[in-house]
């Protein structure tokens, strides 16, 4: 329990970002990753799921490096599908 009131905002602060902050990585775990079958879509689908990343590293939800290694790794499986 907080001892102060200031204190107490802050806990507050925190509850509420806390949730916001899981809402948006629930959001990023469950974007569908682009398929192999459709490369038109792909496409879109790429863009829109980077997008998505980039925003959560933008507002510090997820650490810029961990944003670049999921960029990366989605551009190389990309790659290696239309091979």
């Amino acid at each position: 329990m907080a001892n102060t009131k200031s204190a107490s905002k802050r806990a507050r602060q925190t509850a509420k970002r806390s949730l916001r902050n899981r809402s948006v990585l629930t959001h990023l775990r469950n974007l569908k990753k682009p398929n192999r079958s459709n490369s038109s879509g792909e496409a879109n689908q790429l863009s829109s799921l980077i997008s998505s990343i980039d925003k959560a590293a933008k507002r510090g939800i997820i650490h810029r490096n961990a944003a670049n290694r999921h960029k990366s790794r989605l551009a190389r499986a990309a790659a290696a599908a239309r091979k």
